[in-house]
C-alpha cells in the first residue's frame, strides 16, 4: 500500500494535538505521512474559526488541495467546519465535513471513503457531553508533549465564536490522563504541557471532586516525569485555594500563561470576562509569591470596541506594572455571530495598529529587563534543549526563558546544567 496523507493544523494547540492523533492512527494503517505542500492522496484541514481571518485561511487551503489533487479525499474538520459545516460541504472538491466531536474517527472515516464504503454520516453534535478521547505518544523530537485534558468552554465572551464550536466543558477522565502522561515518559519524553480549550475548568463536568488541582498532584507523582507545565489560564481561575493546591508541587513549573486580554476593568466588563483588574492583580501578585523566579505570559486584545485612549492607558500601566515575560497582542477583529461584532464605537485599524505598536515597544523593554536581572541572579540553571541551527541550541529554562549555547552536537529532547553569561535582550546565552 503506497497511500500518503498531509495534514495542515491551523489555530491553536488542541488542534495540533488532535493532529497529532490522526497522523498516528494514520500512520498505524500503514499511510505515509508527508509535508503540507507534496501531492497526496488524503488531505485533512484542521480549521481554526477564531477569527474572519482564519475562516478565509480555512478556505483558501481547502480550495488549494483540492486543486493539487483532484482525485484526492479531502476532510475538512476543526472550528470551521464545526460553525460552518454547508459552506466548508460546498467548496468543490471536498469529500467529507467532521465535526469537532469525532476526530478521533477521521482516520477510519478516510480509509471507508477511500474504498468507496457506503458514506459516512457527517456528526456535529458537541452538546453530547461526552470527551473525544485520544492518546497521542511522545514527540520525535522528545522535547514538550501536549496532554489534551478538556475540551469546551461554557464561558461566552462577547469577542469569542469558541464556546459554539467546541461546545460546553467535557473533561478526560482522570486515569486516562495519567496513563498518557505515563506512556509519554515511558517513550523519554520528561516535559508535557496539560492544555485544553478552557483548561483550568478541567473536571467541571465530571461531578466526582476531580478538578485540575487534583490532576496535578496525580500527574506530580509520575516517577520519571520531570516538568509540569499549562495551557492558558484565565485570572478568574487561579483563586489563592488554586494557587495553594499546587504551589508545593515539584515538577509544576513557574511559568504560567494567563488569558488577560486587557488591562482595564472597562474593557473587561464590555468583553464578558468574568473578573476586575482589582482582582486580576491581586491573584498574579500572589501567584508571583508563591513561586520562586516565577514568569508570566499574557494575551492582550487592543481596540475592542468602545476602548479609549483612557481605557488603553490603564492597559498600558497594568502591563508595565505586571512585568510579563511575553505578551501575544492581538488587534480587535471582528467575528460574525458574536456580540462584540455589532457593538458601537468599533475602533478604526489605524489606532489598533498604533495601541499594538506600543505595547509591543513596552514589552520590549520589560523582557530586556527581566532578562538582566536573571543573568545576574543566576550563575547556572536548568534547560530542556530543544532545537539546533548547527550553531547553537536553543532550549527553555523551568521559568519559560529561552536559552541559546553554543554547541557541535544537537542535544535536542536532553536536560543541561548550563553557566549563564549575557542576554541580547531576546535570549539568554550560556555554555554547557
Amino acid at each position: 500500500m503506497n497511500i500518503t496523507a498531509c495534514i495542515l493544523t491551523l489555530g491553536c494547540r488542541v488542534n495540533q494535538y488532535e493532529s497529532d492523533f490522526i497522523m498516528q492512527e494514520l500512520s498505524k494503517k500503514g499511510v505515509k505521512i508527508v509535508p503540507f505542500g507534496e501531492k497526496s492522496d488524503i488531505y485533512i484541514i484542521n480549521t481554526c474559526s477564531v477569527t474572519s481571518e482564519s475562516d478565509r485561511k480555512s478556505r483558501q487551503f481547502i480550495r488549494k488541495c483540492a486543486k493539487e489533487n483532484p482525485e484526492a479525499v479531502i476532510i475538512v474538520t476543526g472550528c470551521f467546519s464545526q460553525i460552518n459545516p454547508e459552506k466548508a460541504h460546498q467548496i468543490e472538491g471536498v469529500s467529507y465535513v467532521a465535526g469537532n466531536n469525532i476526530k478521533s474517527k477521521i482516520a477510519s472515516i478516510a480509509f471507508d471513503i477511500l474504498e468507496k464504503k457506503s458514506s459516512p454520516v457527517c456528526d456535529f453534535d458537541i452538546y453530547n457531553g461526552k470527551f473525544d478521547t485520544m492518546k497521542v505518544g511522545a514527540p520525535l523530537t522528545r522535547t514538550r508533549a501536549f496532554v489534551k485534558i478538556e475540551d469546551g468552554c461554557d464561558s461566552r465572551c462577547a469577542y469569542c465564536i469558541i464556546p459554539y464550536a467546541r461546545g460546553s466543558v467535557r473533561s478526560n477522565l482522570q486515569e486516562n490522563v495519567i496513563s498518557e502522561v505515563k506512556s509519554i515518559v515511558s517513550e523519554g519524553c520528561f516535559e508535557v504541557v496539560l492544555t485544553g480549550i478552557e483548561t483550568a475548568s478541567y473536571g467541571k463536568d465530571l461531578r466526582d471532586g476531580t478538578n485540575l488541582a487534583s490532576l496535578l498532584h496525580e500527574v506530580n507523582k509520575i516517577e520519571g516525569l520531570k516538568r509540569i507545565r499549562l495551557g492558558s489560564l484565565d485570572p478568574f481561575n487561579i483563586d489563592k485555594t488554586f494557587v495553594d493546591n499546587i504551589k508545593n508541587l515539584d515538577k509544576v513549573m513557574p511559568h504560567f500563561h494567563i488569558s488577560m486580554q486587557s488591562g482595564c476593568t472597562k474593557t473587561l466588563n464590555a468583553m464578558r470576562r468574568k473578573y476586575n483588574i482589582d482582582t486580576a492583580k491581586e491573584r498574579l501578585e500572589y501567584l508571583k509569591s508563591s513561586f520562586d523566579g516565577l514568569m508570566l505570559s499574557a494575551d492582550i486584545i487592543v481596540g475592542f470596541p468602545g476602548e479609549t485612549d483612557e481605557d488603553f492607558d490603564k492597559t498600558y500601566e497594568f502591563l508595565k506594572s505586571m512585568e510579563f515575560l511575553h505578551l501575544h497582542i492581538f488587534p480587535y477583529s471582528k467575528r460574525d455571530g458574536t456580540p462584540a461584532a455589532t457593538m458601537p464605537n468599533q475602533v478604526p485599524e489605524e489606532i489598533k495598529k498604533a495601541r499594538l505598536h506600543k505595547l509591543e515597544g513596552l514589552q520590549k523593554e520589560i523582557k530586556k529587563r527581566l532578562l538582566e536581572s536573571f543573568v545576574l541572579k543566576n550563575e547556572t540553571t536548568e534547560v530542556l534543549f530543544e532545537s539546533y541551527d548547527g550553531t547553537y541550541l536553543l532550549g527553555h529554562t523551568h521559568n519559560f526563558i529561552e536559552v541559546k549555547a553554543k554547541c557541535k552536537e544537537h542535544l535536542g529532547g536532553k536536560f543541561k546544567t548550563v553557566k549563564v553569561l549575557s542576554t541580547d535582550g531576546e535570549y539568554v546565552y550560556a555554555e554547557i
